[in-house]
């Protein structure tokens, strides 16, 4: 997949995409439904433009954290799902200040060049968020590219949205979440080095960061992890702490993850940790002799619900 994030001046190759458009926030079953009509209209490449970051950062930027995929995890997840052209717009003063019909021109025709641009039902764009699906609908006769809009997705009767996706971690429903995914609810990041409590304890763990993210329920996890990159790439079982780790103090919150049956060094490493099963909640013990025996049984369960 090619990432465009200076779509300025585009090679002819990279322009004539039928792109989706959106903030594919955990590429959801909706997001995945708007790139199958897409990728429907035939001879060109699929591409999918989007915005970073997330325009809710620069509109709400007190709001907190709520994003469900860091852009990296997002691209991955689109490549995998066929994508051949990443359009990153930068969100920014210039790209807020167009209008509606400047925006279906100036970016989508003149800058981008695309053939055809899919929807949703509920798309807004241009300042102030003034345009609808309609409307992109009645600027692409104008302006040379077709559009279509994509019907919303429900599923259990629900709409699919990433507000219910995060509304189901929250609650430690990684399962409900995965149903309206499409796919396990992922944090996705680089091996951080942290105080190594965890090897003294005989749990050594691989360290993540979740600033920015829409955190999950806090607790552990039964989890399935992805090693991306380096000597110790490849999928493995384990169980995972989420949270601020009580025993020790107040901490920044991450993700502290435990291969199972691992031996190696995953510092550096770009991982990608699937939330399986929700435990329990964090907790302070009594002892660490108590902390470990509790380690011992979530290890035990996890993996009893990772065999299934």
């Amino acid at each position: 997949m090619r990432i465009h994030r200076d779509t300025t001046y585009l090679d002819p190759a990279d322009r004539g995409a039928t792109v989706a458009i959106g903030n594919f926030d955990g590429v959801h079953l909706g997001h995945q439904a708007v790139l199958r009509q897409a990728a429907s209209v035939t001879g060109a490449p699929l591409g999918v433009v989007t915005f970073e970051p997330h325009p809710r950062e620069i509109l709400i930027p007190d709001a907190p954290p709520f994003r469900l995929m860091n852009a990296e995890a997002r691209s991955h997840r689109l490549a995998k799902l066929g994508v051949i052209h990443l359009y990153e717009l930068p969100f920014n003063a210039a790209l807020m200040a167009l209008s509606p019909e400047d925006f279906a021109r100036d970016i989508l025709g003149e800058r981008l060049g695309l053939a055809h641009v899919t929807v949703g039902q509920d798309f807004r764009f241009g300042r102030n968020r003034a345009g609808t699906a309609d409307d992109l609908k009645a600027f692409g006769d104008r302006f040379g590219f077709g559009v279509t809009i994509a019907k919303l997705v429900e599923t259990a009767g629900l709409e699919v949205s990433s507000t219910r996706i995060r509304e189901a971690l929250a609650e430690g429903q990684p399962r409900d979440a995965a149903m309206m995914l499409g796919h396990q609810h992922r944090i996705e990041g680089v091996v951080e080095r942290g105080d190594q409590r965890g090897r003294d304890l005989g749990y050594p763990t691989a360290n993540m960061s979740i600033t920015g993210l829409h955190p999950p329920k806090f607790g552990v996890y039964a989890v399935r992890i992805d090693v991306l990159t380096g000597e110790n790439a490849g999928r493995y079982d384990g169980v995972a702490s989420l949270g601020v780790r009580p025993m020790f103090g107040e901490n920044i919150p991450n993700l502290e993850t435990h291969v199972f049956d691992f031996r190696g060094d995953l510092y550096g490493s770009q991982m990608s940790v699937a939330l399986v099963e929700y435990l329990r909640p964090e907790e302070k013990f009594d002892s660490l002799e108590a902390l470990i025996v509790q380690m011992d049984a979530d290890s035990a369960r996890a993996r009893e619900i990772l065999a299934r």
